[in-house]
């Protein structure tokens, strides 16, 4: 694979504790207004967890079932899997979904990184979520 920071302008790595909820709606959504802009060329998405409790699972149902009801699965696949040092090597913005998955990015990250690390009922989330990637998508152009 060719390095992310050569291939495309734009890489993003969101983060939750088990990457199962928050990190994969995130990365659900972003996908999705990223491929309603036509930008899809010039992203990387991706998402993970800080533990790997659910190493290979598929999102938590709901999850799933808020993505499909807003019309944002487009094809989104995806398992579990937790963050490595390597991602932050990879990806130019490390996306934490709370103050103690931010700490922990902090605590594991090598020291040597150019990553970003900064987010904070799932109709809430949802909510936010979808707010925070139409922002983020917006700053970037």
């Amino acid at each position: 694979m060719a390095d992310i920071e050569t291939a495309k302008p734009f890489s993003v790595l969101f983060v939750c504790l088990g990457n199962t909820c928050r990190s994969t709606m995130s990365e659900g959504i972003l996908r999705h207004l990223v491929k309603a802009r036509g930008l899809q060329d010039k992203w990387v998405i991706d998402s993970a967890g800080i533990a790997d409790w659910h190493k290979g699972k598929p999102p938590d149902e709901f999850t799933v079932a808020m993505l499909e009801r807003n019309g944002m699965m487009d094809g989104y696949h995806h398992r579990a899997r937790q963050i490595t040092k390597e991602d932050f090597a990879k990806f130019k913005y490390i996306l934490g979904m709370d103050n103690y998955n931010i700490r922990c990015l902090q605590e594991i990250a090598p020291l040597q990184h150019s990553a970003k690390a900064e987010i904070e009922v799932f109709e809430e989330v949802y909510a936010k979520c979808l707010r925070c990637c139409q922002r983020f998508l917006d700053s970037q152009e």
